[in-house]
C-alpha cells in the first residue's frame, strides 16, 4: 500500500512539472494592432562600454575620466 501511494505521489509530482514547462500559447498580433517601431530614434544614453571606449581614446584617468563617463552616459556633450 505505502509503495501504490508513494508511486501515485511521484506520479503527480512529474505530471505537474510536465505541464508548468510548457510554454504558454501566444497568438500572434496582427499588423493592425502592432505600433510601428520609430525608424531612427536617438540613443538617449549611450552604454558604458561605448563611453569608457571614448575616455580611453582621450587617456583620462581618475576623477575627470569618472565625470566624462558620467556625462558621456547622460547624453551631455562633453569637452
Amino acid at each position: 500500500m505505502k509503495l501504490a501511494a508513494t508511486l501515485t505521489a511521484i506520479a503527480l509530482i512529474g505530471s505537474a512539472s510536465a505541464f508548468a514547462a510548457d510554454a504558454p500559447a501566444t497568438k500572434a498580433p496582427s499588423p493592425a494592432t502592432t505600433a510601428p517601431a520609430p525608424a531612427a530614434a536617438p540613443a538617449k544614453h549611450m552604454s558604458l562600454k561605448a563611453c569608457n571606449k571614448q575616455a580611453d581614446g582621450k587617456k583620462l584617468t581618475g576623477d575627470d575620466r569618472a565625470k566624462f563617463v558620467k556625462d558621456c552616459r547622460a547624453g551631455k556633450s562633453a569637452s
